[in-house]
């Protein structure tokens, strides 16, 4: 399958799933609630610390905006679609279209996280950069680190979307897929710096964290926003991105192929 069609599967999705605007508008206002409480707990701190703190009070703001505007382009859940398939049985028809499996998944993927925080983050960015007070207010960034924070937010949707690959592909071992669906949102909460900006972590925390994969899901592009990381180191972090994506695709190709060979549809 050529990748005209890939770009016409994704392109397709995204207009199906950008018709969702209320659900978006919902979620926007959840997401401007969490975003007030969690700057007033970082207010809070601040005042208490005593001693300088590896992000000022500003760049914490900013991470916290970022985190929120970008939240549906983490990899909270598996395509629900696909996992219904697989639980069912019908995941058999798939086999049957001459298409790379792993690739359509994945085109699936890249759309379900593109439509969704481009609904969100569009009104989050505009609000937070022009109508919120000072101390609550997300800053423009300069040229340089807007520029390293578009290619830090590619390299994550490309690393988020392999992990939702691994999300699906993981129900050829389980009967539900409920498990998964609740372990990994909880994980990438932790670990990617939207509970607690992974700056202000202890040294051994951030040390373990720059080997795992999921700090370059949301913390890198934040930290490239608001100025913590210089433009220039850009490149360093999307190679891990980057690399951490090709491991993990490469996971995914592998029980893919493990999980066809076991399959067993009921009833034939």
């Amino acid at each position: 399958m050529s990748m005209k069609a890939y770009r016409s599967l994704v392109r397709m999705r995204i207009l199906l799933l950008l018709q969702y605007r209320m659900a978006a508008l919902a979620g926007i206002t959840t997401q401007f609630m969490w975003g007030f409480l969690k700057i007033m707990v970082l207010q809070a701190f601040y005042r208490a610390a005593g001693e300088p703190q590896p992000l000022n009070l500003e760049q914490a703001v900013g991470y916290v905006w970022l985190g929120q505007a970008m939240l549906r382009m983490l990899p909270w859940d598996g395509d629900s679609d696909v996992q219904e398939l697989i639980r069912t049985g019908n995941v058999a028809y798939e086999l049957c279209r001459p298409v790379d499996l792993y690739n359509m998944w994945y085109a699936r993927a890249l759309a379900m996280r593109i439509a969704p925080t481009t609904l969100r983050a569009v009104p989050v960015f505009a609000i937070a950069l022009l109508v919120l007070p000072p101390s609550f207010a997300l800053r423009m960034p300069s040229v340089g680190s807007l520029a390293a924070w578009l290619l830090a937010a590619v390299g994550a949707l490309l690393l988020g979307c392999a992990i939702t690959n691994l999300m699906n592909i993981s129900m050829f071992w389980t009967i539900s897929g409920e498990g998964i669906n609740r372990l990994v949102p909880a994980v990438v909460l932790v670990f990617s710096g939207m509970a607690v900006p992974l700056p202000l972590l202890p040294g051994w925390a951030q040390r373990v964290l720059e080997i795992l994969p999921f700090a370059g899901l949301m913390d890198t592009a934040a930290r490239f926003f608001v100025g913590q990381l210089p433009p220039g180191k850009v490149w360093v972090f999307l190679a891990r991105q980057l690399v951490w994506t090709a491991v993990l695709v490469a996971w995914g190709r592998w029980l893919l192929r493990w999980g066809l060979r076991r399959v067993v549809v009921q009833g034939g």
